[in-house]
């Protein structure tokens, strides 16, 4: 009984992957193109924070140091290290 109820959540799964399959090249699309944005905007807000540390007076090293920790939420390699784990 149990066996029959274990096909049939496997079967059910590889259905729902079945049909969800024509839609991932354009959801690839899609989540990529959103990962360039967020790059990109992250990378001119990250230019923009370091400026603004060196005018307020901030050694150079300590505002490198500062941007590279502004920047880290928007490295995907954080992300995908943390689904591996």
């Amino acid at each position: 009984m149990a066996k029959d109820t274990e096909d049939q959540s496997a079967s059910g799964g590889f259905r729902m992957f079945g049909a969800l399959l024509p839609y991932f090249p354009l959801l690839m699309l899609r989540f990529g193109g959103s990962f360039l944005r967020l790059k990109r905007d992250a990378k001119k807000a990250g230019k923009t924070f370091h400026k603004e540390l060196l005018r307020q007076g901030i050694d150079e090293t300590a505002a490198t140091q500062l941007t590279e920790i502004y920047l880290q939420p928007s490295n995907i390699k954080q992300y995908v290290d943390l689904f591996r784990q």
